[in-house]
């Protein structure tokens, strides 16, 4: 187990945030995403911070999405405090979606699930040409939740969302560039350099037209907000999926690698 979850670097204006949880693919724990909420905000506080680069710390993995069995044993009072009333994921996605300067995130593996969706709520994605990633919802008999199926739809739009979540299919190479899901594609040689110097290129501009621009394209990529009828019925599907027996057969059918037999019950 690695002594942190998530290491914060800081080069000059460029604040880099590495997920480190190799023996679990960089699954993104409360832990994880609980300090990677509070470190944006302290950057946000204290507004030296010009762009923000998340990764990987490996090759292999960006992340394989949120792990639903890492239940924090140990935390801060602070981290406690925050998870008797806010979700953690949605935190940490809002977290990263709405810091006030630019947001890269360097696909340098394995991008799954949550860590896709953190991924899109990023302003600009660069992926290793090696990379695989997709949305594993359907596979597994569980309904996504609403505000990241809009994440999905303000980057690439309804039909590539809609074909993105119902195929479940895995994405890799230049087809992740052709759905819109990666900015760029590069030689994993190059994408450490890659996406540095388009840090640098950002880092290097004017702060207050940054953070101004970044705040009205936020706002211009809007959708109208759900009806509190609407995101009920939503929640009810949601629960009725984590409750379902399909559920539990996508979770048994993953573990045993097979395809799994559903029956919509």
């Amino acid at each position: 187990m690695p002594d942190t979850e998530l290491i914060k670097e800081i080069n000059h204006t460029v604040g880099t945030l590495k997920f480190n949880r190799p023996e679990r693919r960089n699954a993104l724990s409360q832990n994880l995403l609980v300090d990677l909420h509070l470190t944006l905000k302290k950057w946000e506080t204290e507004n030296t911070v010009r762009v923000v680069v998340i990764t990987g710390n490996s090759d292999k993995a960006f992340s394989a999405g949120y792990d639903i069995m890492a239940i924090p044993t140990e935390m801060t009072p602070e981290a406690a405090e925050i998870l008797k009333t806010s979700n953690p994921l949605e935190l940490a996605l809002d977290s990263v979606k709405n810091f006030p300067y630019p947001v890269i995130a360097m696909i340098n593996g394995y991008c799954f699930g949550a860590g896709l969706n953190l991924a899109m709520c990023c302003d600009i994605r660069i992926g290793a040409d090696h990379i695989k990633a997709g949305m594993p919802p359907a596979k597994l008999g569980l309904v996504y939740h609403p505000e990241g199926l809009k994440q999905f739809i303000e980057v690439i739009g309804i039909a590539r969302t809609r074909e993105i979540f119902f195929t479940a299919h895995t994405y890799e190479g230049n087809q992740l560039r052709e759905m819109g899901l990666v900015d760029h594609i590069v030689p994993m040689q190059t994408l450490s350099e890659t996406t540095y110097r388009i840090a640098d290129e950002i880092a290097n501009n004017a702060p207050l037209s940054l953070r101004g621009m970044k705040k009205i394209i936020n706002m211009l990529g809007k959708y109208p907000p759900m009806s509190s009828e609407d995101t009920a019925m939503a929640q009810n599907m949601i629960t009725e999926s984590f409750n379902s027996n399909d559920l539990k057969e996508g979770q048994t059918a993953f573990i045993e690698k097979r395809k799994p037999i559903f029956t919509g019950k």
